[in-house]
């Protein structure tokens, strides 16, 4: 399951992705709402943990919650913040949360709520996208397969070829895919990602993604 931690304190997004990455979920971070926002529209995550005090204002997480739920996002949410009355934790739960947790908290605190809020929300259900040549892509288990037969992606190899199938017709230049698969890091290659794409092309046998020469690449058409 794809999770997405909104958290602007490094320390403790770190934490938190290692501890969810550890128990299974496959982690996104953003350090503030605009980030986190868009994030959200582009990857179909089965949970949002949002820091309430973002570098947007003090309450900048709960306008993100309340954004994303007002553009259809249903994914479970979690709040996370030191304030911790009453009058705070209604908020967050009027704000589009389904939970509220106040630091510090312990890390296996997180975790049973995490578990008792996906229980509820029916967490193992699974989202398929199908793509050309009768490929199938799971996003909750993270597989591509067809005909019972599965693709061996690696985690960044999985994440372009979701990019792609995500907005089928778009084309995505070298850049873009950098800055969405590795926050801009400025020490990727552009040339990593032809890499990249003929590895799919060769682990699927199927040119899945198609190039356009002088802008980059797209999902491929059957």
């Amino acid at each position: 399951m794809r999770v997405l931690i909104v958290e602007d304190d490094p320390h403790i997004a770190e934490l938190l992705r290692d501890g969810l990455t550890e128990d299974g979920y496959d982690c996104d971070l953003a350090r503030s709402a605009a980030e986190g926002a868009e994030l959200a529209r582009l990857f179909p995550y089965g949970l949002l943990l949002l820091d309430v005090m973002l570098p947007e204002g003090i309450d900048a997480g709960y306008h993100l919650g309340q954004q994303l739920r007002a553009e259809g996002i249903a994914a479970p949410m979690i709040y996370l913040t030191a304030r911790g009355t009453v009058e705070d934790r209604v908020e967050g739960l009027e704000a589009g949360g389904d939970d509220y947790l106040v630091k510090p908290f312990a890390f296996r605190e997180l975790r049973a709520r995490i578990r008792a809020l996906l229980r509820r929300a029916g967490g193992n259900a699974q989202n398929a996208l199908t793509l050309p040549h009768g490929w199938v892509m799971d996003l909750g288990g993270r597989e591509l397969h067809r005909a019972g037969v599965r693709a061996d992606l690696t985690r960044r190899e999985f994440a372009l070829l979701e990019l792609l199938a995500l907005h089928p017709g778009r084309a995505f230049t070298r850049d873009e895919i950098i800055e969405r698969l590795w926050s801009g890091d400025a020490g990727v290659e552009p040339k990593v990602i032809d890499v990249y794409v003929s590895t799919v092309r060769r682990k699927t046998e199927d040119r899945l993604i198609e190039t356009l020469r002088g802008t980059g690449y797209r999902l491929g058409r059957a």
